[in-house]
């Protein structure tokens, strides 16, 4: 039997066989799992009997179980793991899957059901009436009501966004891989990291240059590179070619973004909406763009003035070393690393020998085990797919309890998309009567280890480390019955908090002291060191908001209007960035032909919910710094009100069941040190 549609997946002794699933077995577990939903989809319609919670609402959210559990490991595999056969099968499948959502959501016979539910519940319980909430918002806001010609049209833009965003994402990735940046002069590589040295000359062997080294587009390479190498005109290339992602044949994306922000601008006005960001908001705690706009202007008015501070310090800097003033985007690492060795005596080779990935991995375990009594042990008798990655198994402290299974797959290669992520290969939830525990994975790309040492992380890395594993918490610890409620399946401004979270343990001592041990001696890290990294938190605090809020002003650029039809997206990013830009264009650079968040990833005009989930995070830390950062009772109260509840209330009500009162705007500026300014 194909593996993809067994149905076990039920408790601790089963497991998701990677070890049998072959590329080949995608396409015909597909075609069966799309056409058992249409089975079930029928017999919903076909129905005649008094239609209720169970035999509708019920009905429609076990509709695609099967399906699910193929996508979940197919869709997870494309973006972790993926080949030409895969990515070819993604983009026919996608239009498929978008069609049998609309197959359901456009049903007149299944809405007419679902209404009359709606109309009269009967005796619910809160996360049933949660899941008819859901349901019924779900085919109102997808067509229900539409006429069937508007219905044939919604269906034609779904099919092509599918396809687009497809194809956006493949043209990142193959942009990224396509670029290697050869260097032979060894005299400005001496203060790059040994390890990413290592790795560079590796690579470079491996191409046929074992004279060279060679620096690539992923960030283990990139990251280091613009920070230490000393020759600008390198760092100006290797900076252009990343900004020039899909900018140019054969992975040019100008077209496509254009056509798929032109396509969710229609799709909103024919559902009704004014843009795609009203459509979006709906279902956000930020329910409009105003509000989004009023909460990203109160940012803007106290990290400009930061941000133009941070630069001018970085151009000073500059002066004094090179005589020139004029700063550029490559130089901003670069000379923000010597300012924060000036200010702080601080260097990342410094951090690096106390951050080796197995301690952080161990030390982010003892946090999940102090905070809320989860134990991790790794299973190397679980089958991966990949040899990079650890399976582990989650169980609970006081009972022994099985919480899931844990994915990690931390190192860069060209199969994987860059960046860093958390997704699930199974959700938690009722599959086939039974309620399972969920296959959790988080998937980065840190550096790797070479022949000489072992992965040696950054300080932002394990910032990286720590929140993804937030969000694999959330995951962890929920318990609900349905799984399109559970874990992270809330509104996304809602969804960052246990991530963002996380990472305030890091540069706290009693935190740090669980992990942070030099990988040769054991020592721990010393308290001076510790000093200067608590001294530095705020370090370009306002530069560092300002780009994000950049890219927030740009996604609602695209999303929050009638984007027309810009003839260069390189002019409507100079006129939309305007208050958030600080270096002058380069000609065939943009930020939008690679921002895969937006328009491939899920985050079309919901970008701003990083540093909306940044307040909620800095308020709830409070209360943890208030009473102990391993306060038990504290930990206790945001496990049963935030991470176990998923998404069966309102986030907000669930904040404030936790924090006691709703979040503080001001404590993110304050947190910052914006506020001071």
């Amino acid at each position: 039997m194909n593996p993809l549609l067994r149905k076990p997946l039920m408790n601790d002794q089963i497991t998701l066989p990677f070890h049998e699933i072959r590329d080949e077995h995608f396409a015909p577990a597909f075609a069966e799992g799309i056409q058992r939903a249409k089975t079930n989809l029928t017999w919903i319609a076909q129905d005649v009997s008094p239609a209720t919670f169970a035999n509708t609402v019920e009905a429609i959210e076990f509709l695609k179980e099967d399906l699910e559990r193929v996508s979940g490991i197919f869709f997870n595999l494309v973006s972790a793991h993926t080949n030409d056969t895969l990515q070819a099968l993604a983009k026919d499948i996608s239009p498929k899957m978008a069609e049998l959502a609309n197959d359901l959501l456009l049903n007149s016979s299944v809405f007419a059901r679902v209404k009359a539910v709606h109309e009269n519940p009967g005796k619910l319980g809160p996360e049933q009436q949660r899941l008819l909430e859901k349901t019924y918002k779900a085919f109102r806001r997808n067509g229900a009501l539409l006429s069937d010609a508007d219905k044939e049209k919604l269906r034609e833009i779904d099919r092509k966004l599918a396809r687009l965003g497809h194809e956006f994402s493949d043209h990142v990735l193959k942009a990224t891989n396509d670029y290697i940046l050869f260097v032979d002069d060894e005299s400005c590589l001496k203060e790059i990291p040994a390890s990413c040295l290592e790795d560079a000359k590796s690579t470079a062997t491996a191409k046929g240059r074992p004279e060279a080294w060679a620096f690539t587009l992923q960030y283990p390479s990139l990251g280091p590179f613009l920070q230490f190498c000393t020759r600008e005109d390198l760092r100006k290339e290797i900076s252009i070619a990343s900004a020039s992602r899909g900018m140019k044949p054969p992975s040019d994306n100008r077209e496509i973004l254009k056509e798929i922000a032109r396509l969710r601008y229609e799709r909103a006005r024919l559902l009704g909406y004014e843009t795609h960001a009203h459509f979006v908001l709906e279902e956000r705690m930020a329910d409009s763009p105003a509000r989004v706009t009023s909460f990203l202007e109160e940012l803007l008015q106290h990290s400009r003035p930061a941000a133009e501070n941070d630069l001018a310090e970085l151009k000073q800097i500059k002066k004094e070393q090179t005589g020139s003033e004029e700063l550029h985007a490559w130089d901003v690492a670069f000379y923000s690393e010597r300012l924060r060795l000036q200010k702080y005596d601080l260097r990342d080779d410094e951090l690096r020998p106390y951050f080796q990935l197995e301690n952080v991995i161990a030390g982010v375990f003892e946090h999940a085990r102090r905070l809320y009594g989860l134990v991790l042990k790794e299973r190397k008798d679980i089958a991966v797919y990949h040899p990079d990655v650890k399976a582990y198994e989650v169980r609970n402290e006081s009972d022994d309890a099985f919480m899931g299974y844990f994915y990690a797959d931390f190192f860069p290669r060209a199969s994987k998309r860059g960046g860093a992520w958390m997704t699930n290969f199974l959700e938690q939830g009722t599959w086939d009567g039974v309620e399972c525990r969920p296959h959790v994975s988080i998937v980065c790309n840190f550096t790797k280890p070479t022949a000489t040492q072992p992965s040696l992380l950054t300080l932002d890395e394990v910032k990286t480390l720590f929140h993804e594993f937030g969000h694999a918490l959330h995951s962890m610890l929920t318990h609900c019955h349905y799984a399109s409620l559970s874990g992270t399946n809330v509104y996304w401004d809602f969804v960052e908090l246990p991530s963002q979270i996380m990472e305030n343990w890091v540069t706290e001592e009693e935190g740090l002291a669980l992990f942070a041990k030099h990988y040769e001696t054991g020592a721990p890290m010393p308290k001076a060191l510790l000093e200067k990294i608590k001294k530095s938190q705020n370090f370009q605090a306002g530069w560092m908001s300002m780009r994000q809020i950049s890219f927030c002003f740009l996604d609602f650029a695209w999303h929050a209007r009638d984007p027309g039809d810009p003839t260069h997206i390189e002019d409507f990013e100079l006129t939309h960035l305007a208050r958030t830009r600080f270096f002058p264009t380069v000609p065939g650079t943009s930020s939008s032909a690679a921002f895969s968040h937006i328009f491939a990833g899920g985050y079309s005009a919901g970008y701003y919910s990083y540093k909306w989930a940044e307040v909620l995070d800095a308020d709830a830390f409070e209360l943890f710094k208030e009473k102990g950062v391993f306060n038990r009772e504290v930990a206790e109260r945001f496990k049963q009100n935030i991470l176990s509840r998923g998404g069966t209330e309102h986030p907000m009500e669930l904040y404030k069941r936790f924090r006691g009162r709703e979040p503080d705007p001001k404590a993110l500026l304050k947190r910052e040190g914006l506020l001071k300014r």
